[in-house]
């Protein structure tokens, strides 16, 4: 009995030892829960990020998005000695019809000055380019989704020398097809001008842009492509080829995404740009672009 009582006297070790034991066992199980409750959460907001990377990659995706894409191409000019700096604003709204259609507008609001090429620097808002495009809910084809619409073409220029003085209509389609981290697909229209100032040149102007994009996780994607334009009037093609990568992320409860990357300009107009740099920041809204 004496041997029990000493045993139990603070500073003998034995209680000191059994404190220190449960003392551990609580803390691993504390950690251990914390583990639980925050790998779940993790894991989920690597799975949403990834989510709306591919909705990116998608051109007609229910997805509200607010592009703010910095541009700046060198070389113009007969001496090569031009640059060209734009931003262009393209926000992206779907919109549902009814239970099978969506319409998407996409918008594209060029802000832009131009050194070293003309007479004088140019510095003002562009000509707006605006699509319309009528896509199915369910494609019927797991993976694969098109549109179809209009396109807009609005004498919105602030300057001679920064758009073209015409209004103009056009067809505009779009394909694509995604399977486990790759999305393969391919933007075009055509853009006849109608009206507009007639001491003008008229607009006759084809668009194609085959794109190829890899998710590499957690949000991130690598993005290929060619914006083609070819006019029919003057017999030029312009082809740069772009290579991006861009990251979702967020900012308390704003999803955005940035991007980065280089092009170059395989086919040029005399005069034309040999390369440039693009960056941009896109403002996401997933909750809002959900059409049902």
């Amino acid at each position: 009995m004496k041997e029990q009582v000493l045993n139990l006297r603070p500073g003998t070790g034995t209680i000191s030892a059994s404190i220190d034991s449960l003392a551990a066992r609580a803390s691993t199980a504390v950690l251990t829960v914390a583990a639980l409750g925050t790998a779940p959460t993790l894991a989920q907001a690597q799975d949403d990020a990834q989510d709306l990377a591919k909705k990116l990659s998608n051109p007609v995706a229910a997805l509200i998005s607010v592009p703010l894409q910095f541009n700046y191409d060198e070389g113009f000019g007969p001496n090569r000695e031009g640059h060209k700096t734009y931003v262009n604003f393209q926000p992206v709204v779907p919109m549902s019809l009814n239970a099978d259609w969506n319409v998407i507008s996409r918008t594209i609001v060029p802000f832009s000055y131009v050194g070293g090429v003309f007479p004088e620097d140019v510095f003002g808002i562009g000509d707006t380019a605006q699509s319309f495009f009528f896509s199915p809910k369910d494609s019927g084809i797991e993976g694969f989704t098109w549109g179809v619409g209009p396109e807009f073409l609005l004498p919105t220029a602030t300057d001679a020398d920064l758009g073209t003085g015409k209004w103009g209509i056009g067809p505009t389609a779009v394909v694509l097809y995604q399977w486990d981290a790759w999305s393969v697909g391919m933007l075009a229209n055509h853009v006849w001008s109608v009206a507009g100032d007639e001491d003008r040149d008229d607009v006759s102007q084809t668009f194609l842009q085959p794109f190829v994009s890899y998710a590499l996780g957690e949000g991130q994607t690598l993005t290929g492509n060619f914006e083609a334009t070819y006019d029919w009037y003057d017999d030029q093609w312009s082809v740069p080829a772009n290579l991006t990568y861009s990251k979702v992320f967020k900012v308390g409860d704003q999803s955005m995404s940035w991007v980065v990357g280089g092009r170059a300009y395989l086919v040029t107009p005399d005069g034309g740009p040999e390369f440039g740099i693009r960056s941009g920041l896109t403002f996401l809204f997933p909750e809002k672009g959900e059409a049902k």
